[in-house]
C-alpha cells in the first residue's frame, strides 16, 4: 500500500537537510521538534558555533576546557575510528584547511612546502587529551579542531533515535547529499538512493552487461546518466565524500577541501560511498579513507568489518569504479550497491 509524506527542509551545519516523513506522523509542531535535536547538537557541538564546546575548546589550545558527557562520547568516538583507519583520519586538521585558503575571502595561494611541513607537525589527533573523570579536554597551543565531517551525521544519528522513539516507521533524511539515512522498519522495504557522478561534465563508459565501470573525458561516444547507480538502504546510512562543493580556485584550477595526511595536498580520488547502519561512522570512514589506493581502501574495510558493518565503493583519480572484487567477496557478500 502506497503512504503518503510530509516534507520539511530547512538549512543548518551550512547545508539544506530535508526530513521526510509519513503524513500520519504529521502534527503542527513535529518538524520544529525534529529540527530542534539537529539545532541542539549544532549548537553545542559544531566547530563553527560560536561558544560551542569544540569552539572553546579551539579558542583555548593549550588549557583545559571542561566538557560535559556526550562531548566526551564523541571526541572518544572519534578517536576510536581514527585508530581503527591507522590515522588516516584525524579532526585537527583545520590548520592546514586555513592554510590552504579555505575560509580566506583574498591572498588565497598553494602553500610552499616549508609551509605545509611545519603546519604538519600541529596535525595529530593523539595530542587531544580527553580527561573523562573531570569532564574535561585539552589539544596542543596552535591545533585545532574541525567537527565538519562528524557533527551533522552524529545529529542526524540522534534524529533517527527520536523518530524510532515516536514509533515512526519508514523516513529519510537527506542531510546535504553527502549523508543521507534511513528509517525503515517495514519488512522487505527500502529506500533506493542514486549515486551522483561527482563529474557532471564526464560521461561514462559501461561493460557489456551495461554496469558503470569507469567515468571519462568528454571525447567519449556515450552520454552519461545523471546518476552513475542505485544503491538500496534499508534503516542504514549513505555516506559520501568528494571534492566538487567545495573547493577553493587557484589560477583557475579547482582544489579540494579533503587534503591528504601524507602530502598536505587536496585528494584527487573523485569520490568515495560508504553505506552503514549510522551516519557518524559512514562520514568518518568516507572521509578518512578518501585518499587512499584502492587496495588500501578494501583493506581498511576488511579491518572495520571485524568492529562494525560497513561496505563500499571508489571513484579513483582516473574516474574507475571499485567496488568488492572476488578477493573481497568474503567481507563484503552482502554489498547493496546495484547497478542500473
Amino acid at each position: 500500500m502506497s503512504r503518503n509524506y510530509k516534507v520539511q527542509t530547512r538549512f543548518l551545519f551550512h547545508t539544506d537537510i530535508k526530513i521526510k516523513i509519513p503524513e500520519e506522523y504529521y502534527s503542527e509542531t513535529v518538524f520544529d521538534e525534529l529540527y530542534g535535536i539537529l539545532e541542539d547538537v549544532n549548537e553545542k557541538y559544531n566547530s563553527y558555533s560560536e561558544n560551542s564546546f569544540i569552539d572553546r575548546i579551539n579558542k583555548n589550545s593549550g588549557n583545559f576546557v571542561e566538557v560535559n558527557e556526550e562531548m566526551i562520547e564523541i571526541l572518544e568516538r572519534v578517536v576510536h575510528f581514527s585508530d581503527m583507519m591507522n590515522g588516516e583520519y584525524d579532526i585537527t586538521i583545520m590548520p592546514l584547511i586555513k592554510l590552504w585558503g579555505f575560509y580566506k575571502k583574498s591572498d588565497i595561494r598553494i602553500p610552499e612546502k616549508e609551509e605545509i611541513k611545519e603546519t604538519g607537525k600541529l596535525i595529530d589527533y593523539k595530542k587531544i587529551v580527553i580527561d573523562r573523570e573531570r569532564k574535561r579536554v585539552k589539544i596542543d597551543a596552535g591545533q585545532e579542531i574541525i567537527t565538519g565531517s562528524f557533527i551533522k551525521s552524529y545529529a542526524v544519528d540522534k534524529l533517527v533515535k527520536e523518530m524510532k522513539r515516536r514509533g515512526i516507521d519508514d523516513a529519510i533524511i537527506n542531510a546535504g547529499g553527502s549523508s543521507i539515512v534511513t528509517v525503515n522498519e517495514l519488512e522487505d522495504d527500502a529506500w533506493i538512493v542514486g549515486v551522483e557522478n561527482p563529474e557532471k561534465e564526464k560521461i561514462s563508459e559501461k561493460s557489456i552487461e551495461g554496469y558503470v565501470t569507469q567515468i571519462l573525458l568528454d571525447s567519449y561516444k556515450e552520454k552519461n546518466d545523471e546518476d552513475l547507480f542505485d544503491i538500496k538502504i534499508s534503516d542504514e546510512s549513505y555516506s559520501t565524500s568528494n571534492q566538487g562543493n567545495t573547493f577553493v580556485e587557484i589560477d583557475n584550477q579547482k582544489y579540494g577541501h579533503i587534503l591528504s595526511l601524507k602530502t598536505g595536498y587536496p585528494g584527487k580520488n573523485k569520490q568515495i560511498g560508504i553505506v552503514t547502519k549510522e551516519a557518524f561512522t559512514g562520514d568518518i570512514i568516507s572521509t578518512g579513507l578518501y585518499n587512499q589506493t584502492p587496495e588500501k581502501f578494501f583493506e581498511i574495510l576488511a579491518k572495520l568489518n571485524r568492529e562494525i558493518k560497513v561496505e563500499g565503493y571508489m571513484i579513483d583519480e582516473n574516474g574507475k569504479i571499485h567496488e568488492n572484487d572476488s578477493k573481497m567477496k568474503e567481507d563484503y557478500e552482502n554489498f547493496k550497491i546495484r547497478y542500473k
